[in-house]
């Protein structure tokens, strides 16, 4: 077989598989709550980080060590078990501190519940300091009882977010305000956010329960690959379609229909006097 013929299928195998995993404890940072986090070895080569939520301690979090622009990151998550109401653990990116009105991330919120409720995903994207892109899913599993793995890809034609291989959410960067040029860490949370968490702050947290801990294992970063002779994926030209193949519409379309609760770009009444944002009516 021919040098370039390989070497194209070598690319392709990498853009479409999820990187090899690392020992977490190799690839990040915790930055809060350190004191009352711990790591453990599941297994020969996979540790995991089991992050703590209690009333004295505001909770625990972790950032990559290295920052990223364009890839695929997928993260294997167990969330907090029984009543976890008012409580919420993250997977997002986000660049290092920079004036809000650069502020780019995009985030995955798991928002805690009374037993025996689904969890619910809450998604969001932030551009130049401006979110509100806010759309919910109910978890169609028990994400408490085992991990499961939950993934963004983002390159510079799509942000598209993953649970257990299964597109949920695609955002395109279709002449509407896009995360491009800014590198982003990987963070991951469990806090307290119980004025707004569950059914609207309603359910407050029962301290009781606590600790609260979620945890978290195999972090795997895969670069973005560009179509053969392009240098980097952020030269990918605007007419090609080179990552168009990274989305399952049918897919996407489906578990929308299943697992979708809210989505901003229905919400008349919330853009009833601007109308609905751009990305909402453009193909």
């Amino acid at each position: 077989m021919p040098l370039t013929a390989s070497l194209l299928l070598l690319l392709m195998a990498m853009a479409a598989r999820p990187g090899v995993a690392k020992l977490l404890y190799d690839q990040i940072e915790v930055t809060w709550g350190g004191d009352h986090s711990f790591y453990y070895m599941e297994q020969p080569g996979v540790d995991v980080l089991a992050l703590c939520l209690e009333e004295t301690n505001g909770g625990s979090g972790f950032a990559s060590k290295d920052a990223y622009l364009f890839g695929r990151f997928d993260i294997d998550i167990m969330l907090v078990a029984n009543n976890s109401a008012g409580t919420v653990a993250t997977f997002y990116l986000l660049p290092d501190e920079v004036p809000w009105q650069y502020h780019d991330e995009i985030d995955l919120e798991f928002l805690g519940n009374a037993t025996g409720e689904p969890y619910t995903l809450h998604t969001n994207i932030f551009v130049d300091g401006a979110g509100g892109r806010e759309q919910q899913f109910r978890l169609w599993f028990d994400p408490t009882t085992d991990f499961h793995t939950y993934s963004i890809e983002w390159n510079p034609k799509h942000i598209i977010i993953l649970v257990d291989g299964t597109p949920v959410r695609a955002y395109k960067n279709h002449g509407v305000p896009f995360p491009t040029w800014q590198r982003m860490r990987l963070h991951g949370t469990l806090w307290n956010a119980d004025e707004w968490a569950t059914q609207g702050g309603r359910v407050k947290t029962d301290w009781t329960r606590a600790p609260f801990y979620a945890y978290y294992r195999n972090l795997r970063v895969t670069p973005c690959v560009p179509s053969p002779g392009v240098a980097w994926c952020g030269d990918e030209p605007p007419e090609s379609a080179w990552f168009e193949r990274r989305l399952d519409k049918a897919a996407l379309k489906e578990a929308q229909e299943k697992h979708m609760i809210y989505d901003y770009c229905v919400d008349e009444k919330r853009f009833k006097e601007k109308g609905l944002p751009k990305e909402c009516t453009t193909e």
